[in-house]
């Protein structure tokens, strides 16, 4: 269509509106033509009008965005949330139970070394699958570790030899907060650092400083950070020289730690929690109140992910607390407890927890929870995960079998799966 001579056609003019960039065309020459117009087309379009202004005023406050060159770009924590949104990742976090080291138990990783050194290493192995095979694992260092000669209960000292099997046997974290952190004194802490630093194992729950007790740790898989804290509810009556020597369990301060933590960029915080005997006895199968109360607590603060532990040296259920996944008790890893030395045989039981994550634009959940019964052969201490080992024709069936059924019968099925989910 040609434009009459004498006029000129104007630009279409370009307009912002809720972050669309559209194209007007302009009134006067070139754009629409004048029409007349009445008390009643007036008023209906001054409705609409008013309208239409009502709709903005919803929109701008509701969030307006700008356009062109003038709108700001998305900040690098917006651009994340923005790609996690369409690209959710998954994981899989390990978790595993005490590694408890009697004397026998370093007995056997002597001979295993030879006589020269401590190889704890090939007691893990039967666990690999689940350990190296996670995004993310990460074990209980139940006792300090120091050069001096070991020692087994009631005061504990462990070579350090542990940390080198501990990172061999692929957990990339361990939690060092425990009933049995100050039997070495801070020494002990100091050396038990030293030995994981050494080995290339992340470590939290206990600290030199204060600096260092205040630093969360966090680890990385998949893009996704992961806050990793660990607390113990007592030290077996040793007082705590100073207050950043192992991390006490109080709600206010795992709190605080966990903001602290997100804070700092956690996309999850896993929280790790020792029970010992102050809170609840040992070879107790079912929380009792004072767990229930502070796992309670915990689990409703947003920034909590999940909940981990162990301590009662027996396993205790898997549940939801308030949406989150909470695991009481995995138990033993490895220890010398069980039926032949005149304890309970729950104590050579216990179970690596496996726990999807999923982190999207919306944060992180636990998504799906399993767990992989395992047993302790006190023969030569390896640790066997209960459904393999039954594949593979190790140990004694009906024992393995009878162990399998008693950590069902306790961790339940209806907030995770075992794994098998039955026995042939």
């Amino acid at each position: 269509m040609s434009v009459p001579e004498g006029r000129h056609r104007q630009p279409l003019r370009r307009r912002c509106f809720n972050g669309r960039v559209e194209q007007v065309a302009p009134a006067g020459p070139g754009g629409p033509r004048a029409r007349r117009t009445t008390p009643a087309v007036y008023r209906r379009r001054r409705l609409a009008a008013m309208l239409v202004a009502v709709g903005l005023v919803l929109v701008f406050a509701l969030g307006t965005r700008s356009c062109g060159d003038d709108a700001p770009p998305p900040t690098a924590e917006q651009a994340r949330r923005l790609e996690l949104d369409r690209n959710p990742v998954e994981l899989t976090l390990s978790f595993t139970g005490d590694l408890l080291i009697h004397s026998p138990v370093w007995g056997r990783a002597l001979a295993l070394g030879g006589g020269a050194r401590y190889d704890f290493a090939p007691l893990f192995a039967e666990l690999d699958p689940y350990v190296s095979g996670a995004d993310l694992a990460f074990c209980h260092v139940e006792t300090p570790m120091t050069p001096d000669p070991p020692t087994s209960y009631p005061i504990f000292n462990t070579p350090p030899d542990l940390a080198k099997g501990i990172a061999q046997s692929g957990w990339d974290a361990c939690d060092t907060a425990s009933n049995h952190s100050l039997d070495q004194g801070e020494d002990g802490i100091g050396q038990t650092i030293k030995a994981l630093d050494r080995a290339g194992v992340k470590h939290t729950g206990s600290a030199t400083s204060q600096a260092e007790a205040r630093r969360p740790l966090m680890l990385e898989a998949g893009g996704i950070r992961i806050a990793y804290l660990a607390y113990t509810t007592d030290t077996n009556g040793i007082p705590v020289p100073k207050p950043w020597d192992v991390n006490i369990a109080d709600a206010d301060r795992i709190l605080e730690d966990t903001r602290r933590a997100k804070d700092a960029g956690a996309d999850a915080v896993i929280v790790n929690l020792h029970w010992a005997s102050e809170v609840v006895g040992e070879y107790v199968t079912e929380p009792d109140g004072a767990q229930e109360k502070l796992v309670d607590r915990l689990a409703r603060a947003p920034e909590i992910t999940a909940i981990v532990g162990q301590g009662p040296h027996v396993v205790q259920p898997i549940e939801k607390v308030a949406g989150k996944t909470v695991v009481f008790s995995e138990g033993n890893l490895v220890s010398n407890q069980g039926a032949d030395t005149g304890l309970p045989e729950a104590s050579q039981d216990g179970y690596v927890a496996l726990l999807d994550l999923v982190v999207d634009g919306d944060g992180a959940r636990v998504e799906d929870a399993r767990y992989v019964p395992v047993w302790v052969d006190h023969v030569d201490y390896t640790v066997l995960p209960v459904g393999d080992a039954l594949d593979k024709g190790e140990g004694d069936a009906s024992v393995l079998d009878a162990s399998y059924k008693r950590t069902v019968a306790v961790a339940g099925r209806e907030a995770a799966t075992p794994e098998p989910e039955k026995l042939p």
